[in-house]
């Protein structure tokens, strides 16, 4: 009976070391910059303007704004897996007036030139097409203000991927 006790007694104190260690050891390995990422600094131009679109079909922002009469830096990052001929994407900033659900079944017909219909007046700017973990970088001047749509303009994804573009 005696010796049954202090097996208890023994197994219970190798037990609290050993859970005392690994707490020690989660303390002390763990660090604020291992575990989580720093923000980035948001940018002071209104005008230079990141945007993502994933697998989901689906961009990160519905409006961007911009000033008149500045160049305009649009950075549209694929943040999906998928490969760009299976879920592509592109950001296609079109004029004022120009009706998305004219241009986006037009555009689907141009598979040769990434979705942008050849010799059109429609668009002001775009970006090449691009897959899973690729960025594509443009830069123009901001249009007259007003409000313009942006779209993706791979096959379907204009039903989706589309927000207002604002020039104030």
């Amino acid at each position: 009976m005696l010796v049954s006790k202090y097996f208890t007694l023994l197994l219970l104190a190798v037990f609290l070391v050993a859970c005392g260690n690994k707490d020690k050891e989660k303390k002390e390995n763990f660090s604020y910059e291992k575990t989580m990422e720093a923000p980035k600094a948001a940018s002071s131009n209104p005008n230079d303007v990141v945007i993502t679109g994933n697998d989901g079909m689906q961009f990160n922002k519905k409006e961007i704004r911009v000033e008149a009469g500045k160049k305009v830096k649009i950075t549209l990052r694929h943040i999906g897996k998928m490969d760009k001929n299976v879920m592509g994407h592109n950001f296609v900033l079109l004029k004022q007036g120009v009706d998305v659900m004219t241009f986006g079944p037009k555009a689907a017909a141009f598979k040769d030139s990434e979705y942008i219909p050849a010799n059109t007046q429609d668009v002001i700017a775009h970006t090449k097409l691009i897959g899973g973990g690729e960025t594509a970088v443009i830069e123009f001047d901001a249009p007259e203000p007003g409000v313009y749509d942006f779209i993706c303009s791979f096959p379907g994804h204009y039903a989706l991927m589309k927000g207002k573009f604002i020039v104030e």
